[in-house]
């Protein structure tokens, strides 16, 4: 084949990559970039991406580079039918339809959250409900719209297992925002179901920080019947990107200020209508990040296809966890924060400085997270806890990732000792 055959063929989109393919302890071949010496363990902040979702950016900005919603050559044409792809992948993905939700693109996590937040009505709530143990993305913004609404913010505690502890009463005409998974050290909102039926049985809403969730815990969110989640595309394998699932409703009742086009009908001097045919639009104010979008769309095309060696990927990450906890678990000197197994695993040296041992574990190429991980309430005000260290796991990992680390860790700890 000709580069130029090679070229059009890219560009008509009939281009595609295999499914990936690896052996039971190998890389996936879709991270065959990465260093082999290389252990990235930071996938609570940001997973790495595969080839596919690399290949699919590289060929929107080199094959069809276009605005969506606003051209009619043939490049935008392309863009408008990738984005509502999209859309429709990310109502699949959670199991929802397009007749009850709608599908909006943002920054990130907060940026939706924020949205949903400052823009809700007036008179509507009696008060704000949120937990200890969230990320400052929901608990900052929970202040602040308390604080708009002048109503009382209720932060409640989560049980060990993760559930919220509340009384039906407390739940009275209140927005709830919570998250599905904690990003400290994974526990799941093991009571989603019965907070969202009490919530909606006393007339308040629920809206879902799903960020730490939709990597590994989609089963969690399938069919929710929350008004609402957000979930950051960066942290399932796509592009830097912000994605709001919100019900018709809720959209439909938001007081908007945050407005610009790409939202609207038509335009006057003093007034403007509206896009009534896409309720999604109604978080989309200006051009979006096209690019990133399309790519969100090829990452959940592959995790629908991932295998690592022979095993389901939920399986190879649950196998991968108990490794690394049970391997974490046998270094003197540490204290897990985490007390089972999880994608997601804290810890601390009560003798040593988390940040420090971030320092030496990146001179071994061992990349962790140091410090409060945007969770300063709960790990440093509440509980009084100096920085953690935090290993979170993805589909890239391996067992000799593991081995790697806990073995570096273990010797740097014997060493310090």
């Amino acid at each position: 084949m000709s580069r130029k055959e090679s070229k059009d063929m890219k560009h008509s989109g009939l281009f595609r990559r295999t499914p990936p393919v690896a052996v039971e302890t190998g890389r996936l071949a879709d991270f065959a970039y990465l260093d082999p010496g290389a252990v990235y363990l930071d996938s609570a902040c940001q997973s790495l991406r595969p080839q596919p979702v690399l290949d699919a950016l590289t060929e929107y900005y080199t094959a069809y580079n276009a605005c969506g919603g606003r051209v009619k050559y043939a490049w935008g044409t392309r863009v408008d039918r990738e984005v509502q792809d999209t859309r429709k992948a990310v109502l699949d993905l959670l199991g929802l339809s397009g007749r009850g939700h709608a599908v909006s693109f943002t920054l990130n996590t907060t940026f939706g959250l924020n949205l949903l937040l400052q823009q809700l009505p007036r008179d509507r709530f009696a008060q704000v409900v949120t937990s200890h143990i969230e990320h400052n993305s929901v608990f900052l913004p929970t202040m602040t719209a308390a604080t708009r609404l002048g109503l009382p913010r209720l932060v409640l505690d989560r049980a060990p297992d993760g559930a919220l502890v509340y009384q039906p009463a407390q739940l009275e005409r209140s927005v709830v925002v919570v998250n599905v998974a904690s990003n400290i050290d994974g526990r799941l909102l093991t009571n989603l179901t019965d907070l969202v039926r009490d919530t909606h049985a006393r007339g308040g809403i629920v809206i879902l920080d799903a960020a730490q969730a939709i990597a590994h815990e989609r089963a969690l969110l399938a069919k929710t019947e929350a008004d609402a989640l957000c979930f950051s595309a960066h942290k399932m394998y796509g592009a830097s990107l912000g994605v709001v699932v919100a019900s018709h409703e809720l959209l439909g009742s938001l007081d908007l200020t945050f407005v610009g086009g790409g939202m609207v009908a038509d335009v006057r001097e003093d007034s403007y209508d509206l896009l009534t045919n896409d309720p999604g639009a109604l978080l989309e104010p200006g051009l979006q990040a096209w690019g990133e979008i399309i790519a969100l769309g090829r990452a959940i095309e592959w995790l629908g296809q991932v295998r690592p060696g022979s095993r389901p990927a939920a399986e190879h990450v649950e196998g991968l966890s108990q490794r690394l906890f049970e391997g974490l678990s046998d270094i003197p000197g540490l204290t897990l924060f985490n007390t089972e197994a999880s994608p997601v695993i804290s810890l601390y040296a009560p003798k040593q400085d988390s940040h420090r041992l971030a320092v030496f574990l990146s001179q071994s190429q061992i990349m962790v997270r140091s410090g409060y991980f945007c969770a300063h309430h709960y790990l440093k005000d509440q509980l009084g806890l100096p920085p953690l260290l935090r290993f979170s796991l993805g589909l890239h990992s391996t067992t000799a990732d593991i081995d790697q680390a806990t073995q570096a860790l273990a010797r740097l700890m014997k060493g310090l000792s």
